[in-house]
């Protein structure tokens, strides 16, 4: 009896929902239909892998492959590869601009740079860019996937070497054997790559299958357990031993690691070809002869991609895998804490340094990664060591980017970097984050490209960054709000933020406060001494919660009986402490407070003595209350919704953010805001305590304009 299976559902979805091109040699539609392929045969070990607290080394392949939109891989390419190759026409004295070569090649999606203050200064290697050939350009994609760049790069090549008068029989062989590098950990993934460059150069040259030629691309291999013992009787001397041992070691997780190895030292690579291809002696076969002919196999897959590892590429394009640092496993971790400690919290800024890293001096690289390290503290260092380079354009794409994910958590940006320092250059930023699709994004950066004049357009010149606190990537940022953070008095300066109490299990010690018996709870104390007087079990929890100014979201407390003595006990099977109660001297006093997630605007509140705020009831403090309730009247406005979306866009407004805004001192508009943030405060209290869900719930206000002769009607009878 016949099953649909989860392939079944692969094909409807090929029949149904994919376009009629992607099978189409003739457009490029055999990467398409092969990226999409491997995908959603993906779907199924992702979604396993996804419920998993950690992921294995078999999961990595699933959890991080996601394939890149067509649109998204040639703005990459033609702003990365295409705009080197028009920085070495420009070199050798082609007159026409960035724009009509562009055109010219066909190049839709390459975004002209703005009119510069200093040409000069963007030309500092015209000299050896004079002298660039097509056959020396390389180009590498970290972490390939089935190879949907390296395909587009293949055309992007083809182009060019045409251009430059060369056959497309002679320009398939070179771009393969010269031009184009890819790396994976997933075997199938590179199989794919492989077989997709192999038939692209065969449409270019029909013999090429049989001239022998391998493409450049790599499944990273694994040493294993091997060591130089392995290789005894080829090496020659103890140096040799060392340096093969070394070797081993850097690739002893290669499945893991993947690109991300670094070769620090030194290698000997004409002997480590030398032992990987050394011929056996002859005589009878022995299982220890067949077991170091394996050796050696194994030995030239690490060599080739160790040789590649270890050298620095004119151009680097990918879209790195996503995991965040919570996910790794405990080898990949460490890995990155060592050698990646500026980009540990996720693995695509991990790859923007690796690929930095990888790329020439001068030269470009592209890629798509998620948007946080534009923002979030936690990459602060990562974008202090790229500043070093050139932030030429940038498509900030947002949520809805890939049209398999949906939601608003995922928000994407792709964008090209020079290797180099330009001082005082205008990069070029398109804001695509308010369209909703992504069809629609990819037609409104196409306008742009035809009509800079478009509102979502900006020119800046990314020194500005550095002036505003955490040198987040503010493109869109006025020069006037700039320059308020120069001037400005730092929030910091003013008030106390801090993070409040990790429970480590808000199941067992927060409860919503009618779930327990009010006599148990002490909605007033107001100091931690004032707490353990009480003898209470619970107090009020501040924690955040959903959408709401002014005043409100009382709505949890939590056990802190005998100074929270069960919290600070709370300890794992190893007997290490599980929660974190943080500032606890900031315990019961009056704050303003927001929550670390929020969705649309920011929403802040004024929060009287008498709760203990958590991780995720972001609080600031002061003994001024008159200096709480006007910030308050700061931070409630449009104004200041925009500043904190310019120094943090995401979804979470950490409390390094709040310290950052700046606050223009003014004596009148001062009195001004208090008095009205006051009012405001009052009357959200009173509309909080219209509701039976606050514990201050006298009545309901549509009882309270009845007579009292009436009234009694309304009330339960005494019993």
């Amino acid at each position: 009896m016949f099953t649909p299976s989860y392939h079944d559902g692969v094909i409807q979805h090929l029949i149904t929902d994919v376009s009629e091109d992607d099978f189409n040699v003739a457009v490029g539609g055999q990467v398409e239909i092969i990226g999409w392929l491997y995908q959603y045969y993906n779907t199924e070990p992702k979604d396993r892998a996804f419920k998993k607290k950690k992921y294995l080394e078999s999961d990595i392949p699933a959890v991080t492959q996601l394939f890149t939109p067509d649109w998204i891989v040639k703005y990459m390419v033609e702003n990365s590869l295409g705009r080197y190759w028009i920085d070495v026409l420009q070199a050798k004295e082609d007159p026409r601009s960035s724009r009509e070569i562009a055109e010219d090649f066909g190049w839709q999606y390459f975004m002209p740079e703005a009119e510069q203050s200093d040409q000069i200064s963007v030309q500092t290697n015209a000299d050896s860019l004079s002298q660039a050939d097509i056959e020396d350009v390389t180009l590498i994609d970290a972490a390939m996937g089935s190879g949907h760049i390296l395909i587009y790069a293949f055309e992007v090549f083809m182009q060019i070497y045409e251009r430059e008068g060369y056959s497309r029989r002679d320009a398939a062989k070179l771009i393969v054997q010269k031009n184009i590098y890819g790396l994976d950990i997933d075997t199938r993934a590179f199989q794919l790559a492989y077989f997709s460059l192999m038939m692209k150069a065969r449409g270019a040259n029909r013999r090429f299958l049989t001239l022998d030629i391998r493409p450049n691309v790599f499944d990273v291999p694994e040493s294993g357990e091997l060591t130089s013992a392995d290789f005894q009787e080829l090496l020659q001397s103890e140096d040799e031993a060392k340096q093969l041992d070394y070797l081993l070691d850097q690739f002893r997780y290669g499945n893991e690691y993947g690109s991300l190895i670094q070769l620090d030292k030194s290698v000997d690579w004409s002997m480590i070809t030398r032992i990987s291809n050394q011929e056996l002696d002859e005589g009878q076969l022995s299982l220890s002869s067949i077991v170091l002919t394996e050796s050696q196999d194994k030995l030239r897959e690490i060599c080739a991609v160790g040789k590649i590892l270890s050298r620095q590429f004119t151009i680097g394009a990918m879209n790195p895998p996503y995991m965040g640092s919570g996910k790794m496993d405990s080898i990949l971790g460490k890995y990155v804490k060592k050698h990646f400690p500026n980009s540990k919290s996720d693995l695509f800024a991990v790859f923007m340094e690796r690929l930095r890293s990888l790329t020439d001096t001068n030269g470009y690289y592209a890629m798509i990664t998620q948007h946080a390290w534009m923002f979030l503290s936690s990459f602060e260092k990562l974008r202090s060591v790229l500043k070093a380079d050139t932030l030429i354009n940038m498509a900030h794409l947002g949520t809805r980017a890939f049209e398999e994910i949906g939601g608003e958590v995922v928000q994407s940006t792709t964008f090209v970097f020079k290797h180099q320092t330009i001082a005082n250059y205008i990069g070029t930023y398109e804001r695509l984050v308010n369209f909703d699709s992504q069809q629609k994004k990819e037609q409104a950066y196409l306008a742009a490209v035809k009509n800079t004049d478009v509102d979502y357009l900006y020119r800046t010149n990314q020194a500005n960054f550095a002036k505003i606190p955490g040198m987040p990537i503010a493109y869109w940022a006025s020069a006037n709000l700039i320059h308020d953070f120069e001037v400005g008095t730092r929030m910091d300066e003013l008030v106390d933020a801090r993070q409040g109490l990790a429970t480590a299990n808000n199941n067992r010690f927060l409860r919503l406060w009618y779930e327990v018996g009010n006599t148990n709870i002490s909605f007033h104390s107001v100091s931690i001494p004032d707490s353990i007087e009480s003898q209470k079990m619970w107090f009020p929890c501040n924690k955040g919660g959903a959408y709401r100014k002014w005043f409100g979201n009382y709505d949890y407390v939590v056990n802190w009986k005998n100074n929270g003595h069960d919290i600070r006990n709370f300890t794992d099977s190893n007997g290490k402490v599980r929660s974190r109660p943080q500032n606890t001297n900031y315990y019961f006093r009056e704050a303003i407070t927001w929550s670390d997630i929020t969705s649309g605007s920011f929403s802040l509140r004024y929060r009287e003595p008498g709760s203990i705020h958590d991780h995720k009831g972001m609080s600031a403090f002061s003994k001024d209350h008159e200096l709480l309730i006007m910030i308050l009247a700061i931070l409630n406005t449009p104004v200041g919704d925009h500043i904190f979306k310019i120094l943090n866009p995401t979804v979470s407004l950490e409390v390094g953010n709040f310290k950052s805004f700046p606050v223009i001192k003014n004596k009148t508009i001062e009195d001004k805001s208090f008095n009205i943030s006051r009012k405001l405060v009052q009357y959200c209290k009173e509309d909080w305590n219209t509701f039976e869900t606050s514990w201050d719930f006298t009545s309901h206000p549509l009882l309270t304009h009845i007579a009292d002769d009436n009234l009694s009607h309304c009330r339960s009878p005494v019993g």
